[in-house]
């Protein structure tokens, strides 16, 4: 009896360690490690391509032309392209009717940001290009400040430093917002210690010369940014390079939306595998502990409960009992509240949920290839 009741016990810790491992083990294990300096030398500014792809965003996009404009009377030489999915609403036309400014390719239909990106990359003429999202605002400086990295060149690629807007709307606002901080912060602990594992696709670049062929069906951003670490040059983040995005505010959007990017990150991550394996010690265990782990979250999680239902059993019946009633409780009381903290506590959960619900969507074959912008945002 006691050794269940031991074994039920290491279980419930195990799992309680795993999940807390991406946001409190590795973070402080990253710290120890020492700094990794970089090492610029002159030249010549290499040129930049900025590229977007872009459903349905005809609201954002008089913004985004604005801060497009901004950025092109800062750097003359920017090339900017973007690609349109097969908008059913205003989006190409009011990208087509800025032909000074951007070079618009429209797409068959809904083929999807990766197809997208590609058709991009290949028409571009920077030495360097830069990715950024429909709904995305660079800040002045960021262009000039993430050309500057690449004076080092052992430097294949440069991530900015997105910041979210809107995080007091909702709860799920605000957990998105706690999260992604966390994420960034988790990145420059990596690019300080050597190399990021994988970008956002809100802000990021790459030398033109290393972007990759890769099927429609992956991640474009994650791909492209990996295969920057395979070519044996680093990754690394900027934090003066600063993006803007609103937050998603209502769950049922984020809900798809990480079905979505889990199902097509587990998908790309079967695509990048061979590489994977190749990678130094150091980079595959950043990469199992900021990616891995966290797609198994929700996993570790559901584990974790039954097996603390299993030893409240154990000890009483009506401990059991108590337990699966106040659980059930807060759960009705999290899932209705919109502030607070059981809101918070039920958005955390949700986006467990969504990310193992995609993984296994993707483990049984099926991905995702387009995408629809959140109406929340």
């Amino acid at each position: 009896m006691a050794t269940v009741d031991l074994i039920l016990t290491l279980v419930l810790l195990g799992s309680l360690a795993v999940v807390a491992w991406p946001f409190l083990f590795y973070p402080l294990l990253l710290r120890a490690l020492p700094t990794r300096p970089e090492h610029p030398a002159p030249g010549p500014r290499p040129s930049p391509s900025l590229l977007f792809c872009a459903y349905n965003e005809a609201a954002a996009m008089p913004e985004k032309l604005d801060n497009l404009e901004m950025l092109k009377a800062r750097h003359p030489d920017l090339e900017i392209l973007a690609f349109d999915d097969g908008s059913s609403d205003a989006t190409a036309a009011l990208i087509e009717g800025r032909g000074d400014l951007v070079t618009l390719v429209r797409g068959p239909g809904r083929s999807g940001k990766a197809h997208g990106m590609k058709q991009l990359a290949a028409r571009a003429r920077g030495d360097v290009l830069i990715f950024t999202d429909a709904n995305v605002l660079l800040d002045a400086d960021a262009i000039g400040n993430l050309l500057a990295r690449y004076a080092d060149p052992g430097i294949g690629g440069v991530l900015g430093s997105l910041h979210y807007v809107g995080e007091d709307e909702s709860a799920t606002a605000s957990v998105g917002s706690l999260y992604w901080r966390m994420e960034e912060r988790l990145k420059d602990e990596e690019s300080r210690t050597g190399n990021v594992l994988g970008a956002d696709g809100s802000i990021f670049s790459i030398r033109r010369r290393l972007y990759p062929d890769f099927p429609d069906s992956v991640l474009d951003d994650l791909t492209v940014s990996m295969a920057v670490v395979f070519a044996g040059k680093r990754l690394v983040k900027a934090k003066d390079v600063i993006a803007r995005e609103r937050l998603v505010a209502a769950r049922g959007d984020e809900y798809r939306r990480k079905v979505r990017i889990a199902a097509r990150a587990w998908h790309t991550h079967s695509h990048l595998r061979p590489q994977l394996r190749r990678m130094g010690a150091l980079d595959r265990f950043k990469y199992a502990s900021r990616k891995i782990v966290r797609w198994f979250g929700g996993l570790f999680i559901l584990t974790g409960a039954v097996a603390a239902a299993a030893l409240a059993w154990r000890v009483s019946p009506w401990l059991f009992g108590a337990g699966i009633g106040s659980a059930a409780l807060l759960a009705g009381v999290a899932i209705r509240a919109r502030t607070g903290p059981a809101a918070a506590l039920a958005d955390i959960l949700i986006a467990y949920a969504a990310t193992l619900q995609g993984v296994v969507k993707a483990m049984r074959g099926r991905t995702v290839t387009v995408w629809n912008p959140a109406k929340s945002r």
